[in-house]
């Protein structure tokens, strides 16, 4: 959603864009270069696949060419041509010459040829690899997105944790400015010591400090989150969310049930992998196999000392119809290795995909356990912010009916702002989790 604010003096208007989380993660996906790139990936994939395919299909090529001959190549007569040449009383005829030249001055030649494959046991496990090449690329553009979603939401976060940070400073300073300007009131009735109103202006100072200091990070953090979205840094963002909003609630699924490797994105990509290496090495066995090809051709032949109305010219036709049969016999023992280098790589991709399975197991397991010692944090710091909440206002109580002390104020504001933060990094530590929870189980 875009909203259009304010017209300045040099005609132009500025654009403000508010954005949710889902937001973000879309336009993150429409405007990412790698996900461009993988898009690319895929349309290069498809091509490859009618590349491949392209090899099985008739190839039909035409071929034209046209010589003239400013000296036509000659030929010595043998003498048995040259004696048959003799009248009856030995004499050769006027202008007769032993040299004679066999070619006329103009030659053209055009030709049509088509070659088809009749078998080729490569072919068809080519075509196939062509294909998985198209799903490796459609993974690794699914894990490209999921990647992608996973980085906006940890850039995303920290805003609104510092938003949140911003409401409640606000709260604070009021607060504070509402009690300084009582104790200044009754500074001068005479009630209370300059002391006390220059501990509550401190505490109001340090708090607008703060403030500011986390102004700066908000919008420093902005710029990150512009930027890995592709987003323009000239044009203002703002955050729709709130904490409550974003706070996890996991499903009952997410911390005890069964782990599904094939949802795990990069468990798929090297599962495609396997199979191509498969693939690969079901290729080179069928080098071993015979390839028959049939080939047709079709040529036409002109040759004349003029090109028109030459009635020495004639045209000649040549028709060609083949097969062609190659069959491998000893290569050396040059195909059993790649057979069993295609073997090994094969093994090689099982055992790391195995590897990878047992790594999700951990990083599973791990994420539960960091997820439900963040939850039990969230919870501990709530109550703890809660009972620094009734202590602060049990302060106030007692220091306006005259029993209690700025100091005891002072010191009940100071824990409440550390219940505060450390409630506000309690949250967060518990988004992150989730967020760590969620790219293990590959939701």
């Amino acid at each position: 959603m875009l909203i259009f604010c304010g017209v300045s003096q040099f005609g132009y208007t500025q654009q403000r864009v508010e954005m949710t989380l889902d937001k973000a993660v879309e336009y993150a996906l429409n405007n990412s270069d790698d996900i461009k790139i993988a898009q690319l990936n895929i349309e290069d994939a498809e091509q490859r696949i009618f590349e491949t395919r392209a090899t099985g299909l008739p190839q039909i090529n035409a071929d034209a060419s046209f010589n003239r001959y400013l000296q036509r190549p000659v030929s010595v007569l043998p003498d048995a041509f040259v004696d048959a040449s003799r009248d009856a009383e030995g004499n050769l005829p006027d202008g007769f010459s032993r040299q004679i030249s066999f070619v006329l001055k103009n030659q053209f030649q055009g030709s049509i040829n088509l070659e088809t494959m009749v078998f080729d046991g490569s072919f068809f496990t080519g075509l196939k690899a062509a294909s998985l090449y198209r799903n490796l690329a459609q993974d690794e553009l699914s894990a490209k997105q999921q990647s992608i979603k996973n980085q906006v939401i940890t850039a995303y976060l920290p805003i609104i944790l510092l938003t949140e940070n911003i409401k409640i400073l606000d709260k604070n300073i009021d607060n504070a400015e509402k009690l300084k300007n009582e104790t200044s009131a009754l500074y001068q009735e005479g009630f209370v010591e300059q002391l006390d109103v220059d501990r509550l202006e401190l505490t109001v100072a340090n708090l607008k400090v703060e403030r500011e200091n986390i102004d700066r990070q908000i919008a420093t953090t902005m710029n990150n989150f512009k930027q890995l979205m592709n987003f323009p840094i000239e044009t203002e963002l703002v955050i729709e969310d709130n904490l409550g909003r974003v706070v996890p609630i996991p499903a009952t699924n997410d911390l005890t049930g069964p782990i599904d490797y094939y949802k795990r994105r990069e468990y798929k990509v090297a599962e495609t992998g396997i199979q191509l290496n498969e693939l690969n090495e079901r290729y080179v066995k069928n080098l071993y196999l015979p390839s028959l090809s049939l080939n047709l051709s079709y040529n036409q032949s002109f040759q004349g000392d003029k090109l028109f109305n030459d009635p020495n010219s004639f045209w000649a036709p040549t028709a060609i119809v083949g097969l062609s049969l190659r069959a491998p016999i000893f290569d050396g023992f040059g195909k059993k290795a790649k057979i069993q280098r295609a073997k090994l790589t094969t093994e090689i991709a099982k055992v790391k995909q195995q590897q990878f399975a047992r790594s999700i197991d951990t990083e599973i397991a791990n994420a539960r356990i960091d997820y439900q010692n963040a939850l039990d944090r969230e919870q501990s710091q709530k109550q703890n912010m809660a009972l620094a909440e009734r202590i602060y206002a049990t302060a106030q109580v007692k220091y306006k009916e005259g029993v209690g002390s700025s100091l005891e104020i002072s010191q009940a504001e100071q824990s409440l702002f550390s219940a505060q933060r450390n409630h506000l990094q309690a949250l967060f530590d518990l988004l992150i989790a989730k967020l760590s929870l969620d790219v293990a189980l590959g939701n």
